[in-house]
C-alpha cells in the first residue's frame, strides 16, 4: 500500500497495524457481516487525525471511523481496501466547567465515564444508550444515539454545544459555541451529529451537562395485552408530568426474560409491561408518581408496583436490562430494527408486527422507548435457513412501509449504516437525496469517509 510509509511516519509504526490479528478484531461491529480492512490506525490527537485524512485523500484510501464497535447497522463496518481509524487512544478530558455546565472531551471517551465525571460534581450527561458502560462518545455522535431517558431529555444532538472535526478534504472545522445560545451562521454542529462519519471525523466535542436529579422513582405496570398498554402510554403522555423514561415490552419479550429466570414475580396473565420512571427534586416525586399512577390505572391494569429506593428500582428494571442477552439466546441472528411512529399510532404498529410474524412465520420480539414511539423490532432468525431469511426480508420491507404509512421514520437511534442504506429512498425523496449527496461532496470531495454508508450506492 502506497500510503503505508507516510502513515507510519505520521503515527509511528506501533499505531499503524496490518497484522492479521488486529485486522480481524476490527473487521466487524455488532452486525453479523464482516470485512477485513487493509489497515487499522490509532491516532492520539486531533492533529494526527488531520494528517491521516490528508494522506488518505492523496492516495484515495477509504477511511472508516470506529468507536467501540457496538453499533448494529454496519456503521463501523470496513469496506475493501479501507483503513479503520480507531479513536480509543483519544480519551482525554480537555476542559471541564461545572459552573458553566459543560465538558470538552476527545471522541474516544467512554460515554458512561463522562456521566460519572459530571455526577461527581452534581451534574449529569443525559443521553444513556444501552451500551453506555463501554460505548464511546464519538460513536454516539455519529449515530445521534439516545436511550430510555430521551423521552424527557432528548438525544445526543440536543446535548452537543460545539465540535472540532476534520472534513474529508483534510480541513479542520470548529463549529458551535460553549454557550447555550448562539445563532451565528448555519448550524453545522447539528448537521455533523448523526452524519455517521460520512462528512467529517469528529475529534473533540463540548457537551452540555445538567443538574443531576435529586431523586427518582419507578413504576412497573402489567397489562394483559398490547392494546391496554398502548392506551396507558397515550394517557401518560397526555398528562402534565413528563416521565424520564417510559419503556414497553411485548409478550415475546416477556417470554424471553422469563426463560432466563427474570420477571418471575409478574402476574401470570401479563402479556405487556410498562416501566415508567420519574426524577427531580425529592419533594416533587410523590406528586409525579400520583399523576402517573392515575394515568396507568386504566382498563386492563393487572398490577402496579412502585419503587423509590435504588435497590427496589434496580429490581423493577431487571427484566428490561436482561432483554438483550435474553433475545440473543433465542436464535443465532437478531435483526434489530429501531423504527419510530407517533405515540398515538404505536398500537397500529404492534398489530402490524404481529401480522407480519404470523404471515411470514417469524419470531419477532418488540420492546423499546414507548414514550418516543421508538420500538426495537427484533427478527430472530437462523441465517442458514434460506427460506426463513427470505421471509424475514419480506417482513422487513412490509415493516418499513407500514412505519412510513403511519407517519414514522426508519431509524430512531441506531442510524442507517450499510444495513439500512438500501431502504432510505423509501423515506427521502429524490430531491432530498440529491441535496444530501451534494452536501456530502462539499465536505468529502473524494468520497473517502465511510463510503457505502447512510445512502444507497448510485
Amino acid at each position: 500500500m502506497k500510503a503505508l510509509p507516510t502513515l507510519r511516519a505520521a503515527l509511528g509504526s506501533e499505531r499503524v497495524r496490518d497484522d492479521p490479528e488486529t485486522l480481524a478484531l476490527y473487521s466487524h461491529d455488532e452486525t453479523p457481516r464482516s470485512c477485513t480492512p487493509a489497515l487499522v490506525l490509532f491516532p492520539s490527537c486531533h492533529a494526527e487525525v488531520q494528517a491521516i485524512v490528508r494522506i488518505a485523500r492523496r492516495h484515495g484510501l477509504p477511511l472508516v471511523a470506529r468507536g467501540a464497535g457496538s453499533g448494529n447497522v454496519g456503521g463501523a463496518l470496513p469496506v475493501p481496501g479501507s483503513a479503520v481509524i480507531s479513536f480509543e487512544c483519544m480519551q482525554r478530558v480537555l476542559d471541564f466547567h461545572a459552573a458553566d455546565r459543560y465538558v470538552t472531551v476527545e471522541a474516544g471517551c467512554i460515554t458512561g465515564e463522562i456521566d460519572a465525571l459530571a455526577r461527581s460534581h452534581g451534574l449529569f450527561y443525559a443521553p444513556d444508550p444501552g451500551s453506555n458502560p463501554y460505548c464511546r462518545i464519538g460513536g454516539n455522535l455519529a449515530m445521534n444515539a439516545a436511550g430510555p431517558h430521551a423521552v424527557k431529555y432528548g438525544v445526543t444532538r440536543d446535548h452537543v454545544l460545539a465540535l472540532r472535526a476534520v472534513t474529508g478534504a483534510g480541513e479542520e472545522i470548529c463549529c458551535g459555541t460553549r454557550t447555550s445560545k448562539g445563532v451565528v451562521g448555519y448550524d453545522l454542529t447539528r448537521l455533523l451529529v448523526g452524519s455517521e462519519g460520512t462528512l467529517a471525523l469528529i475529534t473533540e466535542v463540548t457537551l452540555r451537562l445538567l443538574p443531576a436529579p435529586e431523586a427518582r422513582a419507578t413504576l412497573r405496570a402489567c397489562y394483559p395485552d398490547s392494546a391496554s398498554a398502548c392506551a396507558a402510554v397515550q394517557r401518560v403522555m397526555a398528562q402534565r408530568v413528563i416521565p424520564s423514561a417510559l419503556e414497553f415490552m411485548d409478550a415475546h419479550a416477556l417470554a424471553a426474560v422469563r426463560a432466563m429466570g427474570a420477571a418471575a414475580d409478574l402476574p401470570a396473565a401479563t402479556r405487556a409491561l410498562l416501566l415508567v420512571e420519574v426524577d427531580g427534586d425529592a419533594d416533587s416525586i410523590p406528586r409525579q408518581l400520583h399523576a402517573l399512577q392515575e394515568a396507568l390505572a386504566g382498563e386492563g391494569l393487572l398490577e402496579l408496583q412502585e419503587a423509590t429506593d435504588q435497590r427496589a428500582i434496580a429490581q423493577l428494571w431487571a427484566a428490561r436490562k436482561s432483554l438483550s442477552p435474553a433475545t440473543k439466546a433465542m436464535a443465532p441472528l437478531k435483526i434489530n430494527e429501531d423504527v419510530v411512529v407517533p405515540v398515538s399510532r404505536l398500537l397500529e404498529l404492534l398489530l402490524e408486527i404481529e401480522a407480519i410474524a404470523r404471515d411470514q412465520q417469524l419470531l419477532i420480539v418488540s420492546f423499546g422507548h414507548a414514550g418516543n414511539g421508538n420500538l426495537h423490532v427484533n427478527f430472530l432468525v437462523h441465517p442458514r435457513d434460506k427460506a426463513e431469511m427470505t421471509r424475514a426480508r419480506h417482513g422487513l420491507q412490509r415493516l418499513f412501509h407500514q412505519v412510513l404509512a403511519l407517519g414514522g421514520t426508519l431509524s430512531g437511534e441506531h442510524g442507517i449504516g450499510s444495513e439500512k442504506a438500501a431502504f432510505v429512498p423509501l423515506e427521502l425523496s429524490p430531491e432530498s437525496l440529491a441535496l444530501q449527496r451534494g452536501i456530502k461532496a462539499l465536505f468529502d470531495p473524494e468520497g473517502i469517509l465511510n463510503p457505502g454508508k447512510l445512502f444507497p450506492e448510485v
